[in-house]
């Protein structure tokens, strides 16, 4: 095999996985909450991350609600850490896809990671996030602060 076709079939083959990994990432099952909506923010219950499984958590949900342009990402890290992230690229506006621990941008390809921090442009800027609170079993999402 010549030194080009060796490289077409590896960049072929890296290329394959990657979607491959995408495709199943994907496939795993993505629970979404209707979050209550409060004068200051959203609130949504902690069961929402419990699985089937005892001891087991979902590792995000995706919180939706009628009064918001976009969803917010909920990432659970422990009992007390989670994350909320504004679905929004903050490249050119469009909705961002949950792939496991990070996010994507159809549109152009932007990624961020579970903090919301950009891992891959064309995005320059961070998500916008919002900080979260746990009272009496209720994450409260602070929308006031972002």
């Amino acid at each position: 095999m010549n030194r080009k076709d060796f490289i077409l079939k590896s960049c072929s083959a890296c290329i394959g996985a990657s979607t491959l990994f995408a495709l199943f990432s994907s496939c795993a099952t993505t629970q979404f909450a209707n979050g209550q909506l409060t004068k200051d923010g959203i609130l949504i219950d902690v069961k929402e991350f419990e699985l089937k499984e005892k001891n087991k958590h979902r590792l995000y949900i995706v919180v939706r609600n009628e009064a918001l342009l976009f969803p917010i990402c909920v990432y659970r890290f422990s009992d007390t850490d989670y994350a909320a992230l504004w679905m929004q690229c903050a490249h050119q506006g469009a909705e961002l896809n949950v792939a496991g621990d990070y996010l994507q941008c159809p549109a152009h390809g932007s990624e961020y990671d579970n903090r919301g921090k950009v891992t891959n442009g064309p995005a320059d800027r961070d998500l916008r996030t919002f900080p979260v609170t746990l009272n009496n079993n209720q994450i409260f999402i602070d929308l006031r602060k972002a």
